[in-house]
């Protein structure tokens, strides 16, 4: 489930995030790179307690945002990301070559095995292009 968020910026401010499909839930970051984990934290956090809203999609939010848009806001898709508070055991089938190299990518980086997958995994999720 992907909602809209409508991302704006003065100069001298941090990104501005609304989604306007979720009235109430905000978000900001401090560099456009911040911006998408910022905004599934936020979705996540809005709908912790409760049943996550039907998203509208793009075309209808778009209609309804064009002001924004054409004072220079920009749209993108944001990932809802449950968080569901527990860890469960996977496991996974990978070439051994591969699985060593990823071992040291993890091990460069200060992660765990589980830690690594999980961020290339959500940079894959956020970002599919």
């Amino acid at each position: 489930m992907h909602y809209v968020a409508v991302i704006d910026k003065d100069p001298d401010s941090a990104y501005g995030v609304q989604f306007p499909e979720v009235p109430g839930c905000f978000s900001a970051a401090d560099t456009f790179d911040e911006i998408v984990p910022n905004a599934i934290e936020a979705l996540s956090l809005f709908f912790e307690d409760g049943e996550p809203a039907r998203p509208r999609g793009l075309e209808a939010v778009r209609e309804e945002v064009a002001g924004s848009v054409a004072k220079g806001a920009a749209l993108m898709m944001i990932p809802y990301v449950e968080n569901r508070q527990r860890v469960v055991r996977v496991n996974l089938s990978l070439d051994k070559g591969f699985l060593d190299t990823m071992d040291e990518a993890a091990r460069m980086r200060g992660m765990t095995r589980s830690a690594f997958v999980q961020k290339a995994a959500t940079r894959e999720i956020v970002d599919p292009a």
